[in-house]
């Protein structure tokens, strides 16, 4: 396969085993090109992207701005924070006004679950979901899966758990297709309260109890709790959460095997992992945000060869 199935990158539900394969061969490419001294390459340089985030993000806005640089591309970056959304402009006049100005991708993080999808619709320029509410973020998913590979050797046949906050986390869906797409075997853990009630219906297992799930796995991806998405409490206190689903050395060390420990980040430091395990070398914590780059990078690449043709 020399080319994505698809014109945008909305959600991992929409790939197929091939696009993700591709994506990874071509993102080990660019993990070399990351490497060199000249970490440029001319690839996308008539290629203009809009980096449109209509919600607060750091490190994936500066992972795919550091992407879009270093493919050459021409880059307008948009917060919503500080702009005419704020004076209650819509989603389509925003992004028309960019189209205007000849934007050929449209990187977007959005708070309403399906704006990406509803721009692709109405919009002629290539799409990529950086977020959507709670429902998924593609890119996160591909990494922490290239992330894996690089880890064990391949994805399929291992034994992920997904830990914390499963309801909120757009990281856990996305995460769920991927893994699942590749033939990994899938469990999420957390309190009762956080774990949606029809998860089981994606082929996934639920484990409430932390070390039980961690006997099970090869990896365990420990998410963020995510407060500013909750309206109302779902667990008592975050000291309680702690000690039940918080992971740290000694829980690490009583394991019979050595796990793998990934986390999406932002991390609170002494909440979901303290910090000795964080640090630790069964960590790939910053291999996955330089995994990062090069996974944006090869999505935007595959994403704009598609483009004008």
């Amino acid at each position: 396969m020399s080319e994505l199935s698809v014109d945008h990158l909305l959600g991992i539900k929409y790939l197929k085993p091939e696009d993700i394969d591709l994506i990874f061969k071509t993102a080990d490419h660019f993990k070399e090109v990351i490497n060199r001294p000249i970490k440029k390459v001319p690839s996308l340089r008539d290629i203009t992207i809009a980096n449109l985030f209509f919600e607060n993000s750091t490190r994936t806005r500066l992972s795919f701005e550091l992407a879009e640089k270093r493919l050459s591309a021409d880059v307008i970056n948009f917060s919503s924070a500080s702009s005419s959304v704020k004076k209650g402009e819509t989603l389509i006049d925003t992004v028309n006004n960019i189209l205007a100005m000849k934007v050929d991708m449209v990187v977007m993080r959005h708070p309403n679950p399906g704006a990406g999808i509803f721009l692709s619709k109405h919009v002629d320029a290539s799409i990529v979901n950086a977020g959507d509410g709670t429902h998924e973020h593609p890119t996160q998913a591909l990494l922490d899966s290239y992330s894996i590979r690089e880890r064990l050797g391949e994805v399929k046949g291992k034994k992920i758990v997904i830990v914390g906050d499963i309801m909120h986390s757009r990281v856990a869906l996305s995460n769920i297709f991927a893994l699942k797409l590749q033939g990994a075997e899938v469990k999420v853990c957390g309190p009762k309260t956080l774990i949606p009630k029809h998860i089981e219906s994606l082929g996934v297992k639920v484990e409430t109890n932390l070390i039980k799930a961690l006997e099970w796995c090869d990896v365990a991806n420990m998410l963020r709790v995510q407060n500013e998405r909750m309206e109302i409490s779902y667990f008592p206190s975050t000291r309680e959460y702690t000690q039940q689903f918080g992971l740290n050395k000694k829980i690490l060390d009583s394991l019979n095997k050595e796990i793998v420990v990934m986390h999406p980040g932002p991390i609170n430091r002494g909440v979901e992992i303290t910090s000795d395990v964080a640090d630790s070398n069964q960590a790939i914590i910053l291999d996955q945000v330089q995994n990062g780059v090069a996974i944006r990078m090869a999505v935007i690449y595959l994403l704009a060869s598609k483009i004008n043709r």
